[in-house]
């Protein structure tokens, strides 16, 4: 059925669900799996008027976004490895998570893209987008969204 799942995850309740579902699909299926934790490149700030980091401070920003993001996913290898599946974590680096998603997919070599829902609708899916949405009309591969 499934040689490699990829799953994406960001902590949230929601993306430990479909890491949760991942874990045991992958089980099931005897696929590897592969956890995917997306980080922003550096740190932005929206607020006109406000002050800009110096380099050290974006430096102490990203290493912290990416050491929190290696523990996530060092805990979804590890839950992985309990069920018997073969899993790695990956950091990924990038302001656009949907393209990011479906690059690594394509990196990987991914049969199938798990990834949560938050199910947001009217204004504030207008506002905030859809990265499920554009993850699911943009990848060549399944992708099995769960909410």
């Amino acid at each position: 059925m499934y040689k490699r799942i990829l799953v994406a995850t960001d902590g949230s309740t929601l993306s430990k669900k479909a890491v949760s579902s991942a874990i045991d699909l992958a089980a099931l299926s005897g696929a590897e799996l592969v956890a995917v934790k997306i980080t922003p490149r550096y740190p932005q700030s929206y607020f006109e008027g406000s002050l800009p980091l110096s380099p050290t401070e974006v430096s102490k920003i990203e290493t912290t976004w990416s050491d929190n993001a290696q523990k996530l996913l060092d805990g979804v290898v590890k839950a992985a490895k309990a069920k018997g599946v073969t899993a790695k974590g990956v950091v990924v680096k990038s302001d656009i998570v949907s393209d990011a998603l479906i690059a690594a997919s394509k990196k990987h070599k991914a049969d199938l893209i798990v990834m949560a829902s938050h199910g947001r609708r009217g204004i504030k899916r207008l506002l905030l987008g859809s990265e499920t949405q554009q993850v699911l009309t943009h990848s060549t591969i399944p992708v099995l969204v769960l909410r």
